[in-house]
């Protein structure tokens, strides 16, 4: 009863704390805010200007005095300050202020971080305004978001691409029996796109323009001849430093991506080569679900399955899956601890 009574008035929240975006599950409510995790401030005064959705309209962009940057690298804080100021917006951003408590949090981490950053990120939360703050593994939160019978005596495989990391884990029992954390996804998708451009074209283009670039004509295995895209890119041309245009295609995006869609295949493999016989055995029937922004790249899922031999899917909505993962675990919490407490 007495948690029953907190629970009216607070709004517990899972957080995905991503590398290139933060979204918000409130109880009860579902995901409700969905941003880039992008703080804009003063260079020298250190004075937060914007955060999220304007903060990334200034990315490459800003004046000397203003710099915009993502203060978590690889799903890892890089910049402590910067992180607790735009957890604490986002949390007020939707927390009801009717409400007399602080929230509940659950925050998705990457499987691979230390303990050291593990307490940075509930640090950041606690000082943020949380009441208590609780972590899960990115690929169990993704896992659950998608819908996997993860407690069932079999195994199930996730594959999460995130921004900043890429979350590999064969699970089951309820439990994490294999899992690898590669620091290869979305944002070095993008850096790729821009190194690609920089040696055949000698054009600079920005973050923003490669992740557009991605999103609209990336591809990793060989489309069907009418689905081939192409589309204008501009840039500055890095001999002259004038404008210029260059028309690219989704041939030209597969060669670009080629490396870190090897790189991330590369970690799924050494998973699948760790992954106990009996487990293996269940993934040739079930396959392996993909989630997270880096999973959209067309044809990803194609190649994984040429690659493995396994069948592959991808997740209802990958963009949320981490997010619906620590809702659902923090609406399941209390029911969780009762459990944890009776288990041994």
């Amino acid at each position: 009863m007495f948690n029953y009574l907190f629970s009216l008035f607070s709004n517990d929240m899972g957080i995905d704390l991503g590398t290139a975006s933060v979204l918000v599950y409130i109880k009860g409510q579902g995901i409700v805010l969905r941003e880039p995790s992008v703080v804009a401030m003063e260079k020298i005064t250190k004075k937060v200007l914007a955060i999220g959705i304007e903060a990334k309209r200034m990315l490459g962009k800003t004046p000397a005095s203003i710099v915009a940057v993502r203060p978590l690298r690889n799903g890892v804080i890089a910049d402590f300050d910067a992180t607790e100021r735009m957890v604490r917006y986002f949390i007020k951003k939707v927390h009801n202020r009717r409400t007399l408590l602080h929230p509940r949090v659950v925050i998705g981490v990457p499987s691979g971080i230390t303990e050291v950053e593990r307490r940075a990120v509930k640090e950041a939360a606690e000082q943020a305004g949380a009441r208590e703050v609780y972590l899960i593994d990115e690929p169990t939160a993704a896992a659950i978001g998608a819908g996997i019978p993860i407690q069932e005596p079999e195994g199930s495989m996730i594959v999460d691409i995130g921004g900043g990391t890429t979350e590999v884990a064969v699970l089951s029992l309820g439990e994490t029996v294999v899992a690898k954390s590669l620091g290869v996804a979305g944002d070095e998708m993008d850096e790729a796109i821009m190194q690609y451009f920089r040696r055949k074209y000698n054009l600079i283009i920005g973050d923003n323009t490669a992740e557009e670039v991605k999103m609209t004509i990336g591809s990793v295995f060989p489309l069907e001849e009418d689905e081939d895209m192409s589309m204008d890119v501009k840039g500055r041309d890095q001999i002259t430093g004038l404008p210029k245009t260059v028309k690219i295609n989704s041939e030209e995006m597969r060669v670009a991506l080629s490396d870190p869609a090897k790189a991330i295949i590369e970690v799924i493999k050494n998973t699948l080569e760790e992954t106990p016989a009996e487990l293996a055995a269940d993934l040739v029937d079930c396959g392996i679900i993909l989630s997270g922004g880096g999973s959209l790249v067309r044809g990803f899922d194609k190649l994984l399955a040429q690659e493995t031999d396994l069948p592959v899917s991808r997740a209802e909505d990958p963009l949320t899956c981490v997010a619906r993962g620590t809702g659902i675990y923090m609406e399941e919490l209390d029911n969780m601890k009762k459990s944890s407490k009776t288990k041994y």
